[in-house]
């Protein structure tokens, strides 16, 4: 939703890793000003948003009150929990607030069309606009490829694999009770998960937002799915992932056209060495089109790449990107038409502070 002011008003929804990565960005940020920050928890509820990071008073008061948020009149909300709730952001929609999240709705027209249609409704309502992206799903699966693209003259394939050891993940309740490590092979599908099914969909929907932008005419995109189970016990911070259970989930979500593969999103998860005959790619993301001329990227992030960090900061990293990716971009979305603004829509997101300087 277009505003004339030259500050972007701004409200932060959901402080955990993520969120917090992302309520600094905000701060940080020239043209932003933070005016809300909504909290689910009742410890970090009616504090000064600095509070919450580290940093002075902002003179931002969290709450847990969603009508308290739309009073502090933000043009954009970043919004950011792990489980999102349309209910919420409709109404954030409809009372005209344009709404950025890493959450869901990367490929609104392949969403469940219960939530589209609601979306729709909303933006429509309050004039406003809606925008998810991230990591991956998000920059990595979308406005990177659709980038590299540009030196292509024609692509047979566009290939992104994902390798990552979630054993160094401080966040165990994600990866054990959402993502379903630990868990007997039988428990560990789409059809026995919704959190598991929920989180494999948000990939299919950027299979089907490539192929959209990059004219492949797809016909399907499919699922599949393959665990590993653990030879032995596993020990990852507070939990302890018991041998014969769940170490590792290897994804394929395929576009098909003509019965042919054209473009592939590969995740392989693991908690430790498994015990499959998968792929060993590096550890990061492998971006490979193949085409005329054909070209590969590996994309990693880390705290840095020169000085000495403790592992716990390399893994931050990954929020810090996911968090940024939405907060850089929030001066388009609030630009953009009412309605949807996927990652192929917007302009070229950059980073709002770069180098720091003024010019």
């Amino acid at each position: 939703m277009t505003n004339e002011r030259s500050a972007v008003r701004v409200a932060q929804w959901a402080t955990g890793a993520v969120g917090r990565e992302a309520l600094l960005g905000v701060l940080d940020a020239p043209g932003l000003e933070l005016v809300g920050v909504y909290v689910t928890s009742a410890v970090k509820d009616g504090v000064d948003a600095g509070d919450l990071v580290g940093r002075g008073p902002t003179g931002v008061t969290t709450t847990r009150d969603l009508d308290a948020v739309v009073a502090s009149r933000p043009d954009v909300v970043v919004y950011t929990p792990r489980t999102p709730s349309t209910d919420d952001v409709c109404a954030l929609l409809r009372a005209g607030v344009d709404v950025a999240t890493t959450s869901y709705g990367f490929d609104p027209e392949h969403m469940p069309e219960d939530d589209r249609d609601r979306l729709r409704a909303a933006c429509a309502e309050g004039g406003s606009t809606f925008h998810a992206s991230g990591l991956n799903p998000g920059s990595f699966s979308a406005a990177v490829p659709l980038a590299l693209s540009g030196l292509v003259r024609r692509l047979k394939r566009l290939t992104l694999q994902e390798r990552a050891d979630w054993s160094v993940y401080e966040s165990t309740e994600i990866t054990f009770d959402q993502m379903r490590f630990g868990r007997p092979a039988e428990e560990v599908t789409e059809a026995a998960s919704e959190s598991l099914a929920f989180t494999s969909d948000l990939f299919r929907q950027q299979v089907w937002l490539l192929g959209r932008a990059l004219h492949a005419d797809l016909d399907e995109v499919v699922t599949h799915h393959e665990v590993a189970v653990a030879r032995h016990d596993v020990t990852v911070f507070d939990r302890v992932l018991a041998a014969g259970t769940v170490n590792g989930q290897r994804f394929r979500w395929v576009g098909r056209a003509r019965g042919e593969e054209l473009i592939v999103i590969e995740a392989i998860w693991t908690l430790g060495e498994v015990d499959a005959a998968w792929p060993e790619p590096q550890h990061g993301w492998t971006l490979q089109l193949e085409g005329d001329p054909s070209v590969q990227a590996h994309l990693i992030t880390l705290a840095s790449f020169s000085d000495p960090r403790e592992m716990v900061d390399h893994v931050r990293a990954a929020s810090v990107a996911t968090a940024m990716q939405v907060v850089n971009a929030v001066p388009h979305v609030h630009s953009a038409a009412p309605g949807f603004a996927t990652a192929v829509d917007l302009p070229v997101v950059s980073s709002l502070v770069g180098f720091g300087g003024q010019g």
